[in-house]
């Protein structure tokens, strides 16, 4: 049983979805109906006393102040046009011993692209007009089925496989071309599963011409700015790491090294701050967004577009 909520988003005219996971052992499967999954928010735990509480005690449906973020969501459905996961384990800790716990994902569909290359292949984006913007990246396994077929059943059962480098090299050779390969190999990317058949999916952004951009290091503001008689329009952002150059200047390679770091409200924060306006500044900061990498020295990354109002 899920629930779920509709909602419209300007941006990008889609529907944003509430999900609430009933039991514990239950296989989730989240689809976009349009372009692919972006998690907004996942947590695991209690915040309802009605939610999953048919057949519960009360004692077991009482402590409504239980969450936990549960990265794992964001890591293994992003980019991805359908995702179902195994929730047992997911969670990173029990967030209360002795309370029965629901998943709450929310989501949006973002539409991007996609292209899945097997090992060995390469893999051809192209953009018929505009730029290429790479959203994700993965060399790994994360289903029993794609790239499967000749397979024996050995190389196909770890489906937690993912490669910690993969956006670096893929962003690196494409972003802001009109076409690219990236050959899908263990010498590129690293071997994150050995004894695994692997593939590379990537989802990414043809982005139009006008379209513009923002970097901005931890601890500082950024200032988006569009002419006046028009407003500031988000298409994407990010406070984290997704590589290991950006705001890299003095810093140690320990806190340069983890380039998967994405904090989960980051398009819900931008466009609160920014969407409709013809200015706005935002904090890059951990009191901003939360902090989705403990120890990286982050960035808050924003494409944005300034359209009529």
């Amino acid at each position: 049983m899920y629930t779920f909520d509709s909602d419209s988003r300007s941006m990008f005219s889609l529907r944003v979805l509430l999900l609430t996971l009933v039991l514990l052992n239950f296989r989730l499967l989240t689809s976009a109906d349009t372009g692919v999954i972006s998690v907004q928010s996942a947590t695991c735990g209690r915040t309802s006393s009605q939610i999953c509480s048919v057949g519960r005690p009360p004692s077991e449906t009482s402590n409504t102040q239980c969450s936990i973020d549960v990265p794992a969501i964001f890591k293994r459905c992003n980019g991805l046009r359908e995702c179902e996961l195994n929730t047992q384990g997911l969670a990173p800790k029990d967030p209360c011993f002795g309370t029965y716990k629901y998943y709450t994902t929310n989501y949006i569909c973002i539409p991007a692209e996609t292209s899945v290359t097997c090992h060995g292949g390469y893999s051809y984006l192209k953009c018929e007009n505009g730029r290429i913007q790479i959203n994700t990246a993965n060399y790994g396994r994360t289903d029993k089925t794609t790239c499967s077929e000749g397979r024996p059943s050995e190389q196909l059962q770890n489906t937690n496989c993912y490669s910690p480098n993969a956006l670096a090299p893929v962003s690196k050779s494409c972003n802001g071309l009109e076409s690219c390969e990236v050959c899908a190999t263990h010498t590129v990317f690293t071997d994150p599963c050995f004894g695994t058949y692997k593939y590379l999916a990537i989802s990414y952004f043809c982005l139009p011409s006008g379209v513009c951009s923002s970097i901005v290091c931890e601890h500082e503001s950024t200032a988006l700015n569009c002419d006046e008689g028009t407003v500031i329009s988000i298409h994407s952002a990010n406070y984290g790491r997704t590589d290991s150059t950006t705001c890299s200047t003095g810093r140690p390679a320990s806190q340069l090294a983890k380039t998967d770091c994405y904090a989960l409200n980051s398009q819900t924060v931008v466009t609160s701050g920014c969407e409709g306006k013809n200015n706005c500044s935002i904090l890059a900061s951990n009191s901003v967004f939360s902090d989705p990498c403990v120890g990286t020295f982050k960035y808050l990354y924003i494409s944005y577009f300034c359209v009529l109002k």
